[in-house]
C-alpha cells in the first residue's frame, strides 16, 4: 500500500494536477478543516472536485476525521511550538481511532492525503500518514508530493 499526500500552498494549479496526474492519483482524500475558504483558491472543495474529475479522473472524498480541532489550529497559531502541535494531534488520532474508522481500500487505488501546507514536515498530513502506516503496516510506503 502506497499513502501519497500533497500541500496546495505555493503550488500553481498547473504544478498542483500534473503531479497527481504524474503519479496516477484517483482518489484525493481531503483532510482539511476548513476547504471551502477563498484563500483556498483552486482547492475549494466545490472547485477541487470538478477539477479532480474532469483533469485527472480522480474522486474526492472529505474527511473532517483526519482534520485538528479549531482549538488545536488557533493554539498552533498562536505559540507556534510544532512539537507541541503534534503531540496533541497525534493524541487526537488515537482518541478518534482513526486507523479503525477510516477504510483500508480507500487506499486500494493512488489515493492522495491534501492539506494546505506546502511541505510535508510542518503538516498534519505527514503525521495522518505516518499514524497510520505505524498502526496499519511498516511496510506501507509514503510519497510526498
Amino acid at each position: 500500500m502506497e499513502i501519497f499526500t500533497i500541500g496546495f500552498t505555493k503550488k500553481r494549479a498547473i504544478d498542483f494536477f500534473g503531479l497527481l496526474k504524474k503519479y496516477g492519483i484517483k482518489r484525493l482524500i481531503d483532510i482539511r478543516l476548513h476547504n471551502s475558504s477563498q484563500l483556498a483558491g483552486f482547492t475549494r472543495h466545490e472547485d477541487l472536485k470538478f477539477f479532480l474529475k474532469e483533469i485527472c479522473g480522480a474522486d474526492y472524498i472529505h474527511e473532517p476525521l483526519l482534520a485538528p480541532t479549531e482549538e488545536m489550529l488557533k493554539k498552533y497559531k498562536n505559540d507556534n511550538s510544532w512539537a507541541e502541535y503534534e503531540q496533541e494531534f497525534a493524541d487526537l488520532l488515537s482518541q478518534r481511532k482513526i486507523e479503525e474508522k477510516l477504510r483500508k481500500d480507500l487506499f486500494d487505488i493512488p489515493t492522495v492525503l491534501l492539506c494546505s501546507e506546502p511541505t510535508p514536515e510542518h503538516c498534519h498530513r505527514r503525521l495522518v500518514a505516518d499514524y497510520l502506516k505505524d498502526k496499519w503496516d511498516d511496510e506501507i510506503k509514503i510519497t510526498h508530493l
